[in-house]
């Protein structure tokens, strides 16, 4: 039998404060700001779900609602009091949103320094589009792309690799960057494990079902939410087995990475149990197909605006990190969340 917990009823600002400190409410995520007052109990056996709405004094003594509650580490550096940015740097002719745009080292470069300047935290720079449909590139090409792109930013900037491959994290960490973001949750490469444990790097484990090429063709699960919480925490515990502390992991439930657009509809809504895990909780939506669904927008390019909606969505579930391709327009979104939701943010 499994055990999961959905924090809901959700309050902000002094309102959590304040309910926190007299113990009615959990910090979500480990924000002081950021409280819930009731969660969904669930429980799974087969394919029986059973899923029970209680008060958070009812479940606080729980080992989930304590990892809920537990204040994350810094990752890569990046303190995480609070909801921070991944600007997205693709060195790619081929990702879905700006493939092209930024495929020589030069101008990528200069992209990365426009981002940090606009508030990004993190810059994660990938040279292998994962995009539906999307075929592999060598580990000598991706490593061309990135390689020169991670050296300059990293000098100034937290730099995160988007990468499968053991080779090109074992270089990129060596030249300087502090995470790896692995689509694959290190399941891609055999190396790829052992090689984070052995470098001490900080990594994100995103959930994704099937090959790029592949994934979005007939995506099934019994229940999305509870299938891609299960797989992260199975390659959680992998990490920690190899080496791995929970302290230097984000789990990604990888919107778009082989699901259905109500199957990402679904994830979004109930975001707020993947805190259970006990680490760190990246959502990146940013352009994505789903959002085109919702909005009718197209090209990726046009999707901005509902972007922004699912990057407050995400903060306010007390997401740790936002993977995005607009920092500009979400640092400002995200500056006034801030000011009505985070104690001594307003500078008004």
């Amino acid at each position: 039998m499994s055990h999961y917990l959905r924090p809901l009823g959700l309050v902000f600002g002094p309102d959590a404060e304040r309910l926190i400190a007299d113990g009615r409410a959990g910090s979500l995520g480990g924000f002081s700001h950021i409280g819930f007052t009731l969660a969904e109990e669930i429980t799974r056996e087969g394919k029986s779900i059973t899923k029970t709405i209680r008060r958070f004094e009812d479940v606080a003594s729980l080992d989930l609602a304590k990892a809920i509650m537990q204040q994350r580490s810094d990752f890569g550096g990046v303190t995480l009091d609070k909801t921070r940015i991944m600007g997205i740097v693709n060195t790619t002719p081929d990702s879905f949103s700006d493939g092209g745009k930024f495929n020589d080292a030069e101008t990528a470069i200069a992209h990365g320094k426009l981002l940090a300047s606009q508030g990004a935290d993190i810059l994660d720079i990938g040279g292998e589009s994962t995009r539906p449909g999307s075929d592999p590139v060598s580990l000598e090409e991706e490593t061309a792309r990135v390689l020169p792109v991670v050296k300059s930013l990293a000098a100034q900037h937290t730099v995160s690799v988007d990468t499968r491959k053991a080779g090109l994290m074992r270089q990129a960490m060596g030249a300087g960057a502090r995470i790896i973001n692995d689509v694959s949750a290190l399941q891609f490469d055999p190396e790829a494990l052992a090689t984070v444990a052995a470098l001490k790097a900080h990594v994100v484990l995103m959930h994704a079902q099937g090959e790029p090429r592949t994934m979005q063709l007939q995506p099934k699960y019994d229940d999305v939410a509870l299938d891609v919480y299960d797989m992260l925490a199975s390659q959680i515990e992998r990490a920690e087995a190899e080496g791995i502390p929970r302290s230097r992991i984000c789990i990604d439930p990888g919107i778009g990475f082989g699901k259905t657009f109500k199957q990402n509809f679904e994830l979004m809504q109930q975001a707020t149990m993947f805190h259970g895990l006990g680490v760190a909780v990246m959502i990146g939506l940013s352009r994505k197909g789903y959002i085109g669904a919702l909005t009718g927008r197209h090209p990726a390019s046009a999707r901005v605006a509902g972007s922004l909606g699912g990057a407050l969505q995400a903060a306010l579930g007390a997401c740790h990190l936002l993977r995005v391709h607009d920092v500009c327009e979400t640092y400002d979104a995200l500056r006034v969340f801030r000011a009505q939701n985070e104690p001594n943010s307003a500078e008004i």
